[in-house]
């Protein structure tokens, strides 16, 4: 080893420490608009969460797929069995061990009349349709393994025809047609674009008063866009247009960039604490959704919290901490199949643990 290896790695570590950053953020984003929602539906009102889960809504999901397309590129070219293994058996084995244990928990309401049959159904459903919250697992093993295939498409058309689905998406009784089509572009952008936005973060810190003037004014642009009403029943604000949602979403998507990157060079505690929920973004993900449904529920029947802002906020802090705390628990114990897939369940080489990302493998 030269001396200069070390130096080298401890600049790619941190050229990669804002995507952890960045996914914290996204996973936080998302946890707080199921929080926000389902509380403020319980409880019967609105509060300040509220608005931030609008302000947050063009950018909130085209940034979680940008960053899972990001590393797409290491593996792409590789043999059908690497790529299948990093790319479609580890989002297939999350979302199939979590799709039974989300409808365990819910058994009572999907099973009904119908007992263990009908509950058998909705299992073989939830194989063609993606599941509850799960479902972006099941489309990020869908977006790698369709651009796989359009690889021989050039990369300009690929992209024309990843935004075209997005600013007119089909019509389809499918969900996950639909969501495919409003969410493939900006998969699709991490990929294409992998480098540059990288370049773009670098040069984000090294241009922190430039980059926060821009943040600034993007703040005022999305917050105009996603408040203001549109006047059109299917678009209910103006970020939701078509064409608008698409520059909103890409904009949000460099604005989170360039926030992470902002906040990997300041440090901190909110920088470790958003680059932890980043890092174990995936337990996150795949169990926020009991603790959030406890939580949201206890309040609302013990009325210990009356505000719908702050009820909010203890649903959305539970949600995201006690997955962390779980996955902590059982990280090295005979339950770490839940959240970490099984070395026999690995088709391919297994990767190096510090190559792997949770919700974007390398």
């Amino acid at each position: 080893m030269t001396a200069q290896e070390p130096s080298l790695s401890m600049r790619e570590a941190g050229r990669l420490a804002w995507v952890d950053v960045a996914k914290g953020l996204c996973i936080v984003l998302v946890v707080m608009m199921h929080s926000t929602l389902g509380t403020g539906e319980a409880m019967g009102g609105e509060g300040f969460l509220h608005t931030v889960v609008a302000f947050a809504k063009p950018f909130r999901i085209p940034d979680f797929f940008l960053l899972s397309g990001l590393f797409l590129g290491r593996v792409i070219d590789r043999d059908w069995r690497l790529f299948a293994d990093r790319r479609v058996v580890h989002f297939a084995y999350f979302y199939l061990l979590w799709v039974v244990l989300q409808s365990l928990a819910k058994y009572g309401q999907i099973a009904g009349d119908g007992g263990p049959g009908a509950f058998l159904g909705h299992l073989v459903e939830a194989l063609v349709e993606p599941y509850s919250t799960l479902w972006f697992i099941y489309l990020l093993a869908v977006f790698s393994v369709v651009t796989k295939l359009l690889r021989p498409v050039s990369r300009p058309l690929l992209l024309a025809f990843a935004a075209f689905l997005q600013t007119f998406p089909l019509e389809t009784s499918s969900y996950l047609v639909e969501e495919f089509c409003a969410r493939y572009v900006w998969f699709v952008a991490g990929y294409l674009f992998a480098e540059r936005i990288f370049a773009f973060a670098d040069r984000t810190r090294r241009h922190a008063g430039l980059a926060l003037a821009g943040l600034a004014l993007w703040a005022v642009v999305n917050g105009i866009a996603a408040l203001t009403p549109s006047g059109f029943p299917a678009y209910p604000t103006l970020a939701g247009l078509p064409g608008i949602s698409l520059v909103l979403g890409g904009a949000g998507s460099l604005a989170i960039v360039a926030t992470a990157a902002l906040l990997t060079r300041a440090g901190g505690p909110l920088t470790a604490a958003l680059r932890t929920c980043g890092e174990r973004s995936i337990a996150i993900y795949l169990a926020f959704f009991l603790p959030m449904a406890l939580t949201r529920s206890l309040i609302v029947k013990t009325d210990t919290i009356v505000d719908v802002g702050v009820a909010s906020l203890v649903v959305t802090a539970v949600a995201v901490l006690v997955p962390l705390a779980l996955e902590r628990l059982v990280r090295h114990g005979p339950l770490s199949f839940l959240f970490r897939r099984p070395g026999f369940l690995h088709v391919a080489e297994r990767p190096r643990p510090e190559a792997r990302s949770a919700l974007t493998p390398a």
